[in-house]
């Protein structure tokens, strides 16, 4: 099952590596900090940045959640679980945690609970997964079409194209509320 821990925004790769000095694997079988690709200009040339995704969040998967929760409580950093009580807390849902596959492409969910801690680790950005860009084609009349990437999935909930910021702002239902998530775009084509 995947949780949401929140922490002070901008310690998510320290709590990353402390929770994976502290806690077992029996306990926490992967952790993630989503991060997407952007791209950004910078002096008249497009520079591709990676930013979080959700700051102040660390997602957690477990099938001890009890032990988890328990575990949690010796992490400096950690602010709340979310949609925890005294006694416990819940998990995801179903449709959160597509979503978050559906985003980085992440069919298994139990290998990626087993590789997340491993995958792309650098030395600022521990536990991390990123959304890549999407690569879109703008034809005639500023019709766009999307052919690769994480937008390919979403098209029916794609808001809005900022094509001179390259970005797109998705429209979900995600933890419980409403969400605006911005995702970079890639212009590979343009028409006349």
């Amino acid at each position: 099952m995947w949780y949401a821990m929140q922490v002070v925004s901008g310690r998510e790769g320290q709590t990353v590596v402390m929770m994976e000095r502290i806690l077992s694997r029996e306990i926490l079988e992967g952790c993630l900090i989503p991060m997407r690709r952007l791209k950004k200009k910078y002096n008249g040339k497009w520079q591709e940045v990676t930013e979080k995704l959700f700051p102040g969040y660390v997602f957690l998967i477990s099938e001890k959640p009890q032990l988890l929760y328990d575990e949690l409580k010796k992490i400096p950093a950690l602010t709340k679980l979310l949609g925890s009580c005294e006694e416990y807390f819940t998990p995801l849902s179903k449709d959160d945690v597509r979503f978050l596959q559906k985003l980085q492409d992440m069919r298994d969910t139990q290998k990626a609970g087993r590789q997340l801690c491993s995958m792309k680790k650098g030395p600022d950005q521990p536990g991390t997964e990123e959304v890549g860009l999407s690569q879109v084609i703008v034809g005639e009349n500023r019709q766009i079409r999307i052919i690769s990437g994480p937008l390919k999935n979403l098209e029916g909930q794609i808001q809005k194209i900022n094509l001179h910021k390259r970005i797109a702002v998705v429209k979900a239902e995600f933890m419980g509320n409403q969400s605006f998530i911005h995702l970079g775009i890639e212009i590979v084509e343009e028409g006349m």
